[in-house]
C-alpha cells in the first residue's frame, strides 16, 4: 500500500505529463484562428468609428437661407415662364419659377440615394431614375421612397438676373412658401 501511495504523490496524473509541454497542433490552430477573429473584429471596429464621424458632427444647427458667398448669374427671370423649369447642369440644380411667381433653385440630388432627378414636362415633376421617386415642381415629395424634399440652393434675383450661390446648399424636410424668392 505504500508504494501506491509514492506513485500517485510523485505522479498524480500520469496522463497528462505528455500533453502539457507539447502544442498539439490542435492548439496551435486555434491560436492561429483566434488571432485572425481579433485582427477582423479590430477592422469592424475601425471601420464602424469611421462611418459614425459623420454622424457625430451631423448635430450642428442647421443651415438656413443666407447671402453669404459668391452668386452665380443663372438666368434672366424672363428667360423661364411661370410654372416650367430651367436645367442648370453644370450647378447640378434646377430653377423652378412657381405658378405664384416665386423662384426656387432645387438640388438635382435625390434625397433617397442621391441620384439625379429629371424634369418630366408632361407630368410636371421631378423623377428619380434610380428608385422612382417623384418630387412636385417645388420638389416636395410625392411619391417615396425619398422621405424628405429636395435640397434647396440660396438664390436672389437683381436687376431681373436669377443668382445662385452654389457653395451653400440647404437641407430641408418640407417645402415652405417663405423658401421662395420673388422677383
Amino acid at each position: 500500500m505504500s508504494k501506491k501511495m509514492s506513485h500517485i504523490k510523485q505522479n498524480p496524473h500520469p496522463e497528462k505529463d505528455e500533453y502539457d509541454l507539447k502544442e498539439t497542433p490542435d492548439n496551435s490552430r486555434r491560436s492561429f484562428f483566434r488571432k485572425i477573429w481579433g485582427w477582423i473584429a479590430l477592422a469592424a471596429g475601425v471601420e464602424l468609428a469611421g462611418l459614425s464621424i459623420p454622424f457625430i458632427g451631423s448635430g450642428r444647427k442647421k443651415q438656413t437661407k443666407k447671402e453669404t458667398g459668391k452668386f452665380t448669374a443663372i438666368a434672366q427671370v424672363s428667360d423661364i415662364p411661370a410654372g416650367s423649369v430651367l436645367p442648370y447642369r453644370s450647378g447640378r440644380l434646377y430653377i423652378c419659377h412657381l405658378k405664384d411667381g416665386g423662384f426656387l433653385a432645387v438640388s438635382i440630388k435625390c434625397t433617397h440615394l442621391g441620384c439625379s432627378v429629371e424634369w418630366d414636362e408632361k407630368k410636371k415633376e421631378f423623377l428619380c431614375p434610380c428608385h422612382h421617386s417623384m418630387f412636385s415642381l417645388n420638389g416636395e415629395v410625392v411619391n417615396p421612397p425619398a422621405t424628405r424634399a429636395l435640397n434647396i440652393y440660396p438664390l436672389k434675383i437683381e436687376e431681373g438676373v436669377i443668382k445662385v450661390n452654389l457653395e451653400h446648399p440647404i437641407r430641408r424636410k418640407h417645402y415652405n412658401k417663405s423658401q421662395e424668392t420673388y422677383a
